[in-house]
């Protein structure tokens, strides 16, 4: 007999449709039946994708005897935290607060008003190992609401109090330009002295295992050098770029990247894949590329997005969430190989050339079998032989990933979001800007016109489609992202009616989500169901935060269009952050790019347009980051010269002479290319 999420689009949620465990998603018939039997919330979130809540799930909620516990003492409720972000947020921070770290899934009991009282992540169905059962963790959570429910309670308000006041306004930057400046260039230099502190010079990124890709942190490193002439700072953005790729962390068969690297190495990953992390390592390897001009670096960023185009990509343009870890219970069983497996595919000959290249051995590297790899490479492989390698294989590996794809089979959370695919959308942009191919914009293109169809009405954006059914309305991130996209369409086309289009959703946005007292986005908007709390999230994590994304917009849009009142909130914006970021700038990297611009305005190029068809290509032939303007209509500061289309182009507080000739244009550090 099915529960009370039989009718859920959620995939996490149908995942549990059927489990013996009654389960209801959040809603008010939930709370309601918990206050009129005096029972206590069991709340449990997690995603469609996720190993260890496949685990639990497996161990504890489709067991009957603790679905009979659940069932008599508690009322049990289920959440995505894909499709409630909010909700995540907040029991998030508590779960932190109890353990001192966080994960999914995430365990919370709560009082029917909401307030937490006990928080976890994964527990096993018995003790073992010095860790709580489930059961024993359920029957005292019992026994202790009959018995001493006024300690729960107290424990409830005391940390929902602490945690409300965790929004209370902080100092920010000064006012005036100078201090400003000052003192967010020590921010600025600050971040960059902790990467270069945490780094691994021998294999990479940053800090002890698990490694994450966290590419905005390389994004950042990769600007602050564009500004700086720091070449340390572009030295551990390619290190830990290359060694992603080499390492199992990137799919060598099939493209695109896993979850994170358990391993200092990047060898073994945990095997998920998710949009957000290809989308934005997709934009980390174009503006390597960009830089460097170094082949791999494309050639990485074209493989992650076939993967994306071939196997994330629904069939009207949108972008699904992510692939599964696990085949047959097996984690990473789908990714794994043995010598033999690949000589059957490739006969003898090839087949051992490929098993060398990629390093699949009979001892395996990963309980017995093979992550293909190229971290047998020696460090004195230059990213050309690697890459050309690579071509030279490609024959052979066409071959493995037909044969992989019919192996075993990988769960596929097919929900479309609105944040994620915005994240692909303007990592899109970003490849067909620097390989020229406008197969990627008009990937991107489509996708925007999937949203502004179905996640749109007006200018509310929703959270999530699947399957017909929209999701809730949207939360910050979701028009932060929104905006990101839409930036990243007028960057690619030079077509204005993006550009409206950010105006237009940041000033929902602002109306929606900004804290007029205190400063800074709130993560749910007026509109919405109002929770125990109204968190603002301001660290980057794996994705950087709505807050982050806020700032980068706001400074943007103020460059594009010259408003007084984008660049006042900018200012603010700007200001709030700081305070944000002052105990640990490095954690707020894409926050740090919108100061970057604002300290030391980017490459301008003003385009006092003459043809409509005289733009045609132009955004691919220039630097990814650069602020482009349109003038439709030339006027005294900016008139034609010749009667022809003329470039005004700025570099480093010096405007050029006026030109009709785009190619005599030098910017800062690149040039303009030919096409």
């Amino acid at each position: 007999m099915k529960n009370h999420l039989k009718d859920q689009a959620s995939p996490y949620l149908l995942q549990h449709a059927d489990n013996p465990v009654d389960w209801y998603p959040w809603c008010e018939e939930a709370f309601l039946r918990a206050k009129e039997e005096d029972k206590p919330i069991f709340l449990s979130i997690g995603y469609s994708t996720c190993h260890w809540c496949h685990v639990m799930a497996h161990e504890s909620f489709e067991d009957q005897e603790i679905a009979e516990i659940l069932n008599r003492h508690f009322v049990a409720i289920k959440v995505d935290r894909e499709e409630r972000p909010d909700i995540d947020n907040i029991y998030m921070t508590v779960c932190q607060a109890f353990t001192g770290s966080g994960g999914w899934p995430m365990t919370i009991f709560l009082t029917p008003e909401q307030k937490p009282f006990f928080a976890g992540t994964y527990f096993p169905k018995t003790s073992a190992n010095g860790q709580i059962g489930f059961r024993e963790l359920l029957l005292q959570v019992q026994e202790r609401w009959e018995t001493n429910r006024g300690r729960l309670l107290e424990s409830a308000e005391e940390i929902t109090s602490i945690l409300k006041n965790n929004v209370l306004q902080k100092s920010g930057l000064p006012t005036g330009r100078s201090a400003f400046a000052d003192q967010a260039s020590k921010l600025i230099d600050h971040a960059a002295a902790i990467f270069k502190e945490n780094f691994d010079e021998r294999y990479g990124g940053f800090g002890d295992a698990p490694k994450f890709p966290t590419p905005h942190n390389l994004l950042f490193l990769m600007r602050y050098y564009e500004k700086s002439g720091d070449k340390d700072a572009l030295n551990m953005a390619e290190k830990t770029l290359f060694q992603m790729y080499r390492g199992g962390l990137f799919d060598h068969v099939g493209g695109g990247f896993c979850r994170y690297s358990t391993d200092p190495y990047f060898l073994v990953p945990h095997f998920e894949k998710m949009l957000y992390d290809n989308a934005l390592l997709l934009s980390a390897y174009c503006k390597a590329f960009q830089l460097t001009k170094k082949d791999i670096y494309l050639d990485v960023a074209q493989k992650t997005a076939l993967f994306v185009l071939r196997e994330m990509t629904s069939p009207e343009g949108a972008f699904y969430s992510a692939k599964d870890a696990d085949s047959e219970g097996e984690e990473g069983k789908y990714y794994l190989f043995e010598p033999s497996e690949i000589l059957q595919v490739l006969g003898e000959e090839a087949g051992q050339k490929f098993n060398r290249w990629f390093d699949i051995t009979e001892n395996g590297n990963f309980e017995g079998k093979s992550i293909p790899n190229l971290l047998h490479h020696t460090d004195k492989s230059k990213d050309g032989e690697l890459c050309s390698g690579q071509k030279q294989m490609e024959e052979y590996r066409a071959a493995v990933f037909e044969y992989r794809s019919h192996r075993y089979a990988l769960h596929l959370d097919d929900k479309i979001l609105t944040s994620w695919n915005s994240l692909m959308i303007a990592a899109l942009c970003s490849l067909y800007r620097v390989s020229g191919k406008h197969i990627y914009l008009d990937t991107a293109l489509q996708a925007w016109e999937f949203i502004r169809q179905h996640l749109c009405e007006n200018d509310t954006l929703y959270v999530s489609w699947r399957k017909g059914q929209r999701g809730e309305k949207g939360f910050l991130d979701d028009y932060a992202f929104s905006i990101y996209a839409l930036l990243a369409l007028y960057e690619a086309t030079l077509d204005h009616i993006f550009l409206e289009r950010a105006q237009a959703l940041c000033r929902k946005t602002v109306f929606d989500f900004y804290d007029e007292e205190h400063g800074g986005f709130f993560l749910y908007g007026n509109e919405h169901e109002q929770l125990v709390w109204r968190p603002k999230e301001t660290y980057d994590g794996a994705v950087f935060s709505g807050n982050s994304a806020m700032a980068y917009d706001l400074v943007r849009l103020s460059l594009f269009t010259d408003d007084a009142w984008l660049k006042k909130l900018s200012k603010e914006q700007l200001s709030y952050m700081s305070a944000e970021a002052a105990g640990y700038p490095a954690g707020y990297a894409m926050y740090l790019l919108a100061l970057l611009d604002d300290v030391d305005e980017p490459d301008r190029i003003t385009i006092a347009r003459k043809d409509e068809q005289d733009l045609e290509g132009l955004a691919c032939r220039i630097p990814l980051d650069t602020v482009v303007v349109i003038r439709d209509q030339p006027d005294e500061r900016y008139p034609l010269k010749n009667d022809q289309t003329t470039y005004y182009a700025c570099s480093k507080h010096s405007c050029q002479p006026p030109t009709n000739d785009f190619l005599t244009i030098n910017l800062r550090n690149d040039t303009i290319k030919q096409m």
